[in-house]
């Protein structure tokens, strides 16, 4: 195989200079200094030149973002490499190394999971990030009888979105490698999976922002406990 060009060669070291260079002013000012204009001033470059390789800071953005979320994934894969693969010790360290980053990278975590958007962010199973977290709940689901809420106390009006968002699941969880039942994943499964992840992100992002309606001593008891309850109720033991 024939070497990359010189040119090539050029163009991805500055294309890794960009990206650097946004990360650290991501990590050290926050999403909002992430522009064009500050990385070109960064680099010693005009803003224009910076267009060869993103069409608008939102492109760039897209990128950056993609880079923290395989960079969360790859620490959260780490967290679980020796833990049994049955599925529930590796999903509830995946939930604990989820609030142990956002709290050490708060300005990762802010771009990532609080920014707007002008994209189509509705989906983000497929990445890093969501492939690992479902990995770990699929096996939970396909080795556990848990206790789960009946398809019929779903309300009607959720139903349509949450048999798209089944269909997002089960192809997922076939890429991941998980051997997974059907009948398993009923509506009731698939609105306790929402709810699941909506307790964990919400007490995180309390707690990343220091919204807390009352101050916490010791807020990691706080959220160990809360994931015993969520595991208490799905009839699982965390011990």
């Amino acid at each position: 195989m024939s070497n990359p060009s010189r040119r090539g060669r050029e163009r991805a070291a500055t294309d890794q200079d960009i990206r650097r260079t946004a990360r650290a002013l991501l990590v050290e000012q926050g999403p909002e200094a992430v522009t064009l204009r500050a990385i070109a001033r960064e680099l010693g470059i005009t803003a224009p030149a910076l267009y060869r390789y993103y069409g608008s800071r939102d492109d760039l953005v897209e990128h950056l973002r993609a880079d923290v979320v395989a960079d969360l994934a790859a620490e959260l894969a780490e967290d679980i490499a020796q833990l049994p693969t049955e599925g529930a010790l590796q999903l509830f360290a995946i939930c604990k190394g989820f609030r142990r980053w956002a709290l050490t990278h708060t300005k990762e975590f802010t771009l990532v999971f609080a920014s707007p958007s002008g994209e189509d962010t509705s989906s983000r199973l497929d990445e890093p990030f969501g492939k690992i977290f479902l990995a770990a709940a699929g096996r939970v689901l396909a080795m556990h009888d848990l206790v789960t809420p009946s398809s019929d106390v779903v309300p009607v009006e959720l139903r349509d979105d949450l048999t798209a968002f089944q269909a997002e699941l089960l192809a997922v969880l076939e890429e991941s490698g998980v051997t997974f039942p059907l009948e398993k994943l009923d509506l009731g499964v698939t609105y306790l999976m929402i709810q699941f992840w909506a307790r964990l992100y919400g007490h995180v992002t309390l707690e990343v922002f220091g919204n807390y309606p009352i101050p916490f001593s010791k807020p990691d008891v706080l959220f160990d406990a809360m994931l015993a309850d969520l595991a208490r109720e799905i009839g699982l033991s965390i011990d």
